[in-house]
């Protein structure tokens, strides 16, 4: 018998060509605010800041459009850092208490951050380290004296260690332990016990050699370093919170656990000093401690004082606040969440007499607040980034792209004339230069949130702004006036409280959250829909107004008999008239019955209907004659679970364990009926498994092994539950006549299409719509439908309402047939219209054994010519990763691994846009933006130039610093990363023995789990006689061909490979590179 040999078909080289012009996948920019703060800094130099948090990414940010990321090996919190001014450095302390030097450096044009060097501070001399306390050297504070070539190191154990900047070096001759330092205190301030840890260190303003020493008890001393010789001594009481100088270095003030601060004189011999004044500000009764301290002198008048902290502990101790004070003039900033941290921008030109404080920035857990302290009354100033996303949770988000820069024009003034005061002045943050051209097109982001608000952001380029916030909570009646603005103590009120900030995260009213929106950009029509089942339809006005609102109910049940509603009730809209600011203000407020939340919703302005669905079914509703359409309830009679709804009180814990367990059993059951092979589950598994065999892709000659997708029952709970609805231009009733078509989809695998009677614009006033049921699809593996889309006789998607009739699109196709793409959680499948037949399908779950969870339909522009695009489909699963399928041929092209399969959240999160690009939240507070697109990718293109000469560092362990090619270095969230082709070639690729490991990194996928191509060869280019003198001490050649002898070793690479990347081969080739480059390191 002869056997034969299937082979799938080769790639097209044409086709995989024409992929890479296509697509290509990054991770360009987080938007939002980095969740989880731990430590500030700032640059006065060079105008930068930086923020770190508890997962150990660093963020640095300039003018806007300025960013940069860095990430920690270690998923440690950064305690503190500090910048190393005008050199575009930056030193961290993470709190397992090792320390990272950070450096900006420029490749391809462009500035990037990346790592350098780390260092952990040693144990002291003369201990047992395995019987000593490990927190003897952890460090308490860092300072970094003027010159920038040392950092002073505070430690638990009382002692100062003084580290060589930049190499990171420990001085050990300078150390100086607290029994120096007792030599020199009182006996009767010692009592037999230590100092305490140190607890802030200052440099001298006027003397760099002096510097400040703060200890916990509340002992401060004046150092002479160079001399090793205790000038002046100051013995506090309290113990120490915090240390600060006066410019003029006459006086420091220090603050303390009491709640008060103290001014001390400082003398030039020698002496026991004491305060000149000390002052608890809200005393008399017992206050939190003063955790930070500023004395910033102003030319105007009496000097800033700045603290944080300092509440009376029974009434306001939790209270998160803080105190600027000027002479009689006194605020105390009140914030929603604990401050961090804070700093001023003042003048620094050491021949300038006053400091003049210009700004107050504040880093509170939850966002960023900016204070004016030049202006009377100190307003606060706008953030033109890291706006707090999650001031109230986000709960669905929606993106338009290439909006029409009238409406932009609109909602810009409409936002700026909501947002309160503001200060007049630039934003001080203002370093580096931004590369990137302006965006062509405006890209809007809207997110719904929980309590009731929809906030439009500009997304067009890499800051997230802030255009404007749409309020529906006082549409209805709720527990709180929410029209009220927070009051504001007046003069003889104390403490002098003034709210600032803009995080808010509590809802009077569950029921106010937003779950869909839909907007149509040309006629400026917005569709909200919430919780409670209210689907406002919103029209965009430039002036206030004063309506009433009409409401209109539809009852989606159709008075079936045995459902009661058992969950919350309905809002209950506002009587009489209600005042509405310029923006959006709603025009209609359909009510569903019951109000349970609405799930899907679309809107089709040229038409006037909106449609929207819930777990008990779908309606449309005609909002130009404020009337129904169509309701249609969509219950199986199982569906009890729906009419509890997610706010139900009925629910109990013995229910909720009691309908578990049922499920476990009936999954058990029916796995044991299953081993029969003449069950009939069986033979329809059997029948299945024949019919796809039969129905498999064309182009492929053998059918793939197959998952078994286990079948859906149809009186699954939440079956009625409508998951998506459209609307389209299509032929429904026969083949030559097209019209008005409304298709909606449920979570049991069933499709409704509906013919829609549409009058003219002459009989809009005379006749009413109509919906008249089409065709009725059920599909065989019950699936919940996700999407639907139209194609046209071309197979390109149908263009958005009023699109076409004012020519900004072309008109579709219908002179061919069209086709309907039904998307379900499992497949994909192409049906011919109007006869409804099978076309084309992919069984996603079948082959990929994943789910799909969020679908788009994109254009993708070529990189290498202007008139080529292809529509495709885009899918993202449950496990994370990204697909990409022609249409209407659903061909797989490409496949990423975008978010992790464990975030659950953030796969939910997900919106894509139409232009190749995609948001999803990493955390509650950012979006991780992505780019599909070979053409469109929104990134940063900036550069930082630093002061005066730099010394050129290499990364002491190159294997493992973490530097990329593209702008953003590093993702905070570690999914994926993207490799250069810079960064593969590593003492210049000798012997050819590179490209080999090159060649087997790519055998992986740069999107798979399993890659290791983000591990970094080389960051340095050619390397130099100096780049040698500054590596080889630290790290020899030999280390360097062992380390990546053992990286090389990790891969997955062939016998010939592994013997050709033996240890002594790579020692060979780097001495060989090295003697080429450099003669002066001779044989």
């Amino acid at each position: 018998m002869m056997k034969f040999r299937f082979r799938r078909p080769g790639n097209d080289p044409q086709r995989e060509k024409l992929k890479l012009e296509l697509f290509a996948f990054s991770k360009t920019v987080e938007h939002g605010f980095p969740n989880q703060p731990s430590s500030l800094a700032h640059d006065p130099k060079l105008h930068l800041m930086a923020i770190a948090t508890k997962s150990g990414a660093v963020k640095i940010y300039g003018t806007p459009g300025v960013e940069f990321t860095g990430l920690h090996r270690e998923a440690a919190t950064v305690t503190q850092m500090h910048f190393l001014p005008g050199q575009g450095r930056l030193l961290s302390l993470l709190d397992d208490n090792t320390m990272h030097l950070w450096e900006v450096n420029q490749r391809n044009s462009y500035s990037h951050l990346e790592e350098i060097r780390s260092c952990t501070l040693p144990g002291r001399p003369g201990f047992d380290c395995a019987n000593a306390p490990p927190s003897i050297t952890r460090i308490t504070v860092i300072m970094l004296k003027s010159g920038c070539d040392l950092a002073c190191l505070g430690t638990e154990g009382g002692g100062v260690y003084f580290l060589h900047l930049p190499s990171l070096q420990l001085l050990d001759d300078q150390t100086l332990f607290q029994d120096e330092v007792l030599q020199g205190v009182p006996d009767d301030y010692k009592c037999g016990k230590a100092l305490g840890p140190v607890e802030s260190l200052r440099e001298h303003p006027a003397d760099p050699d002096k510097i400040l020493i703060g200890y916990s008890r509340g002992l401060v001393l004046l150092w002479g370093q160079r001399a090793r010789y205790v000038e002046n001594l100051f013995l506090g009481n309290q113990q120490l919170e915090s240390l600060s100088w006066e410019r003029s270095s006459r006086t420091f003030v220090s603050s303390h656990s009491d709640g008060g601060y103290m001014v001390w004189p400082v003398n030039g011999v020698r002496s026991k000093s004491q305060p000149l004044t000390s002052s608890i500000p809200y005393g008399p009764f017992p206050c939190k401690a003063i955790n930070k301290i500023l004395w910033r002198t102003s030319e105007t008048g009496s000097p800033f004082v700045i603290f944080s902290g300092g509440m009376p502990r029974a009434s306001y101790g939790d209270r998160h606040c803080i105190t600027i004070m000027q002479g009689k003039a006194q605020v105390t900033l009140d914030f929603t969440s604990r401050v961090i941290d804070f700093f001023t921008v003042h003048n620094i030109d050491p021949e300038q007499e006053y400091d003049n404080p210009r700004a107050l920035l504040v880093l509170v857990e939850e966002e960023l607040v900016a204070v004016d302290l030049q202006t009377p009354g100190w307003p606060a100033i706008t953030p033109p980034y890291l706006a707090p996303l999650h001031s109230s949770a986000i709960t669905c988000s929606y993106h338009i792209s290439n909006v029409p820069v009238k409406l932009w024009e609109r909602l810009t003034c409409a936002g700026k004339q909501q947002n309160p005061p503001h200060s007049p002045v630039d934003w001080p943050i203002n370093g580096g230069k931004n590369l990137a051209p302006e965006p062509v097109q405006k890209g809007l982001l809207l997110t719904g949130h929980e309590d009731g608000t929809v906030r439009f952001w500009d997304a067009s380029g890499v800051s997230l702004k802030p255009l404007y916030k749409l309020t529906t909570a006082n549409i209805f009646q709720t527990e709180a006036d929410h029209g009220e603005v927070f009051p504001q103590c007046g003069e003889e009120e104390w403490p002098p409280f003034h709210k600032v900030g803009c995080f808010d995260p509590y809802s009077d009213d569950p029921r106010l959250g937003i779950q869909k929106i839909s907007m149509c950009k040309y006629s400026s029509r917005l569709v909200v829909a919430g919780t409670a089942g209210q689907v406002l339809v919103m029209e965009l006005n430039d002036e206030k107004s004063e309506q009433k609102i009409n409401l209109s109910s539809v009852d989606l049940l159709q008075d079936r008999e045995g459902f009661t509603w058992k969950g919350h009730d309905r809002l209950t809209p506002k009587s009489g008239l209600v005042s509405f600011a310029p923006g959006f203000q709603p025009s209609f407020l359909v009510q569903c019955l019951p109000p349970a939340a609405v799930t899907a919703v679309s809107l089709h302005t040229e038409w006037q209907l909106v449609a929207f669905g819930t777990s008990h079914g779908f309606g449309i509703f005609d909002y130009c004659r404020q009337q129904s359409v169509l309701a249609r309830c969509t219950l199986h009679p199982n569906d009890s679970l729906a009419m509890e709804g997610p706010l139900s009180r009925v629910k109990s814990l013995k229910k909720s364990l009691r309908q578990s367990f049922r499920r476990i059993r009936k999954s058990r059951v029916s796995g044991k009926k299953r081993l029969s092979p003449s069950s009939p589950a069986s033979k329809v598994q059997e029948a299945n498994a024949q019919l796809a065999e039969q129905d498999g892709p064309r182009e492929v000659e053998v059918t793939p092994v197959q998952r078994r997708i286990e079948p859906r029952s149809p009186d699954d709970s939440l079956s009625g539950v409508v998951r998506c609805l459209y609307f389209a231009d299509t032929f429904l009733r026969d083949a030559t006549h097209h019209g008005p078509t409304m298709w909606a989809g449920t979570n049991a695998g069933s499709v409704y299409a509906y013919a829609l009677e549409v009058p003219s614009r002459e009989k809009w006033t005379e006749k009413s719509a109509e919906a008249v049921l089409g065709k009725e699809i059920q599909l065989m593996h019950r699936a919940p439908v996700v999407s639907i889309a139209v194609l046209d006789g071309r197979g390109n998607p149908l263009p958005e309402p009023l699109e076409v009739s004012r020519d900004l699109a072309k008109a579709p196709e219908m002179q061919g047939s069209h086709s309907v793409l039904i998307i379900s959680e499992e497949q994909f499948k192409v049906f011919t219209l109007p006869k409804v037949s099978a076309k084309t399908k992919f069984k996603l779950t079948a082959h990929e054994g994943s789910r799909v969870r969020k679908l788009g339909l994109m254009n993708f522009p070529s990189v290498a010519s202007d008139d080529y695009s292809e529509n495709c489909l885009v899918c993202l699963t449950n496990l994370g990763d990204i697909h990409i399928f022609t249409i209407p041929g659903l061909r797989p092209q490409m496949r990423y691994d975008c978010i992790r399969k464990e975030d659950i959240s953030g796969i939910a999160s997900c919106v894509f846009t139409r232009t190749g690009q995609g948001f999803y939240l990493i955390s509650p507070s950012e979006f991780e933006r992505f780019s599909l697109s070979a053409r469109n990718i929104t990134e940063p293109h900036c550069v930082v130039a630093w002061e005066g000469p730099r010394d050129h560092l290499s990364p002491v362990t190159s294997l493992c610093n973490n530097s990329q090619g593209s702008p953003k270095m590093n993702q905070a969230n570690g999914t994926h990363k993207v490799q250069s082709k810079a960064d593969s070639s590593w003492l210049g690729g000798t012997d050819g023995m590179l490209e080999d490991f090159q060649l087997a990194l790519s055998q992986t996928p740069l999107d798979s789990p399993n890659s290791s191509a983000d591990i970094t060869l080389d960051t340095t280019g050619d390397m130099t006689v100096e780049d040698v003198k500054d590596y080889l001490p630290a790290f020899s050649v030999e280390q360097q061909a062992k380390a990546l002898h053992r990286s090389l070793m990790r891969q997955k690479l062939a016998p010939r490979q592994r013997m050709r990347y033996s240890e002594r081969s790579v020692l060979k080739n780097i001495l060989k590179k090295a003697r080429e480059d450099i003669p002066e390191l001779g044989a």
